[in-house]
Formats: structure tokens, C-alpha cells, sequence
């Protein structure tokens, strides 16, 4: 059900989904996850009724922009609802299929929508919450921003569309993001094209007020455009990344993850040996077969459009629950919260080349 149109600032709010609230507004269609408290994290009920909306103001003549927010000022949204995946493996259901499915194809719906999407992205923005705005039209960091594919810390491999917008990165730096899964903040996210405005988040009541009074006058893109100009910045001082660009570049172009942490521990810099070691020393905390898998998937998704790459990551899911890692690092993350995964291989040195390439052994692009 859509909320009904509005022209003026009067709203009319849709409570019949209360994990997604949707409502018009001056001929913007807004729609907020709201499960603060589980920091918006998405679960196949929440997807269903995205799409729906997404799909019904798509030929709304009424409807010119769509807004996306996460409810509270914690996250946008920290992911999809992993334990009700776990759960559905175990009792032998068919969600944890079914979930990614739709998902993916929400995402794709995302970044062919055929009217601009703003994308408010306050808090954490992590794994399936990144797979919601990078097919926005402007997607918008404040201060309170942490962006991260952190996947492979739970035996996963960054999917939503990871094999694609991080290999679309300046360089190795989706490479490094996508195989580490550590956080950056809003200036490493505008350096990395993975954001494209800042707005310090006391302005988000401003920013609202300005799409309320926005006269439409010329393309609804545009109109938004010039309405964020002076509101956001397009670039912060000082990103971390850039310093450590050169480096990232050599170190994750490696051919392998065992080479990658050679290079690392091989990095002699006093401005750059801490960083240098504490990021080896992260990688073997992480699932060995997720990075390698990751690690094989981007440098194929760096050759492959949008739609294959998001075929490549079904096709991996559909192997990941009996073959991966994924059920361990849940079992020790989120269930038993014991925090120590036995993955397999349990280390990288036993990591199998055969076995990595087995997972993408059957996948065929197709128009590629």
C-alpha cells in the first residue's frame, strides 16, 4: 500500500509495515527502516515492503524523488538480520535462500531506478545497508557515518553488490576494504567515490525542510542538485586512505591472501609499518576461504556489469551455507558469543587454490 500524495508539508504516514515506515511529502517518497534498535538491520519483510513502495512510485507520475533514512541516529542501517539466516539453515528452510534473492534484486532495483534516490547515510551503513545506497543518486555522509563490507569477519564474502562497487574504487582500495572489512568514515568514503556529499547530521533537519519547500522546476535530478549545493561539500581534508594509497595499491594487487599478509609484514616505513602490521594482524583473525573467495570475486566483478556481478555472489550464496564459513562465524559471533571461529582452513597457509577455485568453477556470465 503507498502512501497518498501530498504536495504540501502535511504528511500522510503508512503505519501498516511498522519496520518500514513510507510517506510523501511535497512529491518525495520517503521511506525509513525502523528497527533502531537493531540498528536497522534488514530482514525479508523489511525488503518486500521496500519494494513494493519502490516499485509503485516508480510509475507515479506524482512521485518525483525517493529519500532513504534509517530511523534513529545509530545507524542507517548495520546489515541484513543474519541470525534469522542462521536460524533457517539449521531447521532446513529455505529463508536464507529466499532472503538473498530478493534482496539482490531490491538492490538492482535501487540502481536502476528510473527517478533520482537520496540516500541519508547517518550511522553505520554496513553490508546490506552499503547494498541499499550505492545505487543512489546522492548518497550523503554525515560525522556519525561508518561504512564497512565487514563480511569476511563473519566467514561471508561482501556481497549486495560488493563485486561490483568496490572494484569501481580508485585502485586497490575496494580490494582492501572488501578483503580486511574495516570501517571508514565519511572523508575515506567521498575519497573512495563510495559517498558523494557531506553533511554535518545537525543539518538533517534543515536538509528536510529544504525538500519540503523545493520548487520542481527543472528535472527532478537536477532540482535536488541544486537544492544540496550549498547544504554539502563533495570532499573532507584529509583522508586516511590517500596517505596510505601507494601503499594499499602494491600490497592488495598480491595475487593471493598469504601474499598479501607477506607484503604487509614486509613493510620496514616507520609512518607506515604500524598500520601496516595491525592490518596483517586483522586479516588472520578473518575467515581464510572468505578473504580468498572475496579476493578471487573482485578481481572477476572488476570485469563484469552490474547484473553479473550480482548472478556471481547468487551464485556463490548457493554454495556459502553448506560450503563456507559462515555458519561457524555465526555460531561464535552473534550465538554463542564465544568469539572463537574454527574456521576451515583454519589458517592461511592451508588454504586450498583448488578449492577457492572450485566455488566459481560452474558460473557462466552470460552478456558479459
Amino acid at each position: 500500500m503507498t502512501a497518498q500524495v501530498s504536495s504540501s508539508a502535511t504528511q500522510d504516514v503508512e503505519a501498516t509495515h511498522c519496520e518500514i515506515l513510507a510517506e510523501v511529502r511535497n512529491h518525495i517518497g520517503h521511506l525509513t527502516l525502523n528497527r533502531p534498535g537493531g540498528l536497522n538491520a534488514i530482514n525479508l519483510n523489511m525488503v518486500r515492503a521496500l519494494q513494493r513502495h519502490l516499485d509503485a512510485w516508480s510509475s507515479d507520475p506524482a512521485i518525483k524523488a525517493v529519500v532513504l533514512r534509517g530511523a534513529g541516529e545509530k545507524a542507517f542501517c548495520a546489515g541484513g538480520d543474519i541470525r534469522s539466516l542462521y536460524d533457517s539453515y539449521q531447521s532446513q528452510g529455505t529463508l536464507h535462500y529466499t532472503f538473498f534473492e530478493e534482496e539482490y534484486a531490491l538492490d538492482l532495483t535501487l540502481h536502476h531506478y528510473p527517478k533520482p534516490i537520496v540516500a541519508l547515510m547517518d550511522g553505520f551503513v554496513l553490508g546490506g545497508g552499503m547494498g541499499l545506497v550505492q545505487g543512489a543518486d546522492f548518497r550523503i555522509v554525515t560525522e556519525r557515518s561508518k561504512l564497512a563490507m565487514p563480511e569476511v569477519g563473519i566467514g561471508y564474502f561482501p556481497d549486495v553488490g560488493g563485486s561490483y562497487f568496490l572494484t569501481r574504487t580508485p585502485g586497490e582500495l575496494g580490494t582492501y576494504l572488501g578483503v580486511s572489512g574495516v570501517q571508514i568514515r565519511a572523508s575515506d568514503a567521498l575519497y573512495c567515490g563510495l559517498a558523494d556529499r557531506y553533511l554535518d547530521s545537525s543539518r538533517l533537519p534543515e536538509l528536510d525542510a529544504a525538500l519540503n519547500a523545493l520548487t520542481w522546476a527543472q528535472s527532478p535530478a537536477e532540482d535536488l542538485k541544486t537544492l544540496l549545493a550549498p547544504l554539502t561539500v563533495t570532499s573532507l581534508p584529509d583522508p586516511a586512505l590517500a596517505s596510505r594509497r601507494a601503499l594499499i595499491d602494491d600490497v592488495f594487487s598480491a595475487p593471493n591472501v598469504p601474499a598479501i599478509v607477506d607484503r604487509l609484514r614486509a613493510v620496514t616505513l616507520p609512518d607506515q609499518r604500524e598500520w601496516a602490521t595491525a592490518t596483517a594482524d586483522l586479516l588472520l583473525t578473518r575467515s581464510p576461504l572468505a578473504m580468498a573467495v572475496t579476493l578471487e570475486m573482485l578481481r572477476r566483478g572488476r570485469e563484469l556489469p552490474l547484473e553479473q556481478c550480482f548472478a556471481l555472489e547468487i551464485h556463490l550464496d548457493r554454495q556459502w551455507f553448506d560450503r563456507g564459513d559462515l555458519m561457524e562465524g555465526v555460531r561464535a559471533l552473534i550465538i554463542d558469543k564465544d568469539k572463537t571461529p574454527h574456521w576451515n582452513p583454519p589458517s592461511l597457509n592451508q588454504l586450498d587454490a583448488a578449492h577457492v577455485a572450485s566455488f566459481f568453477s560452474d558460473f557462466k556470465p552470460t552478456g558479459a
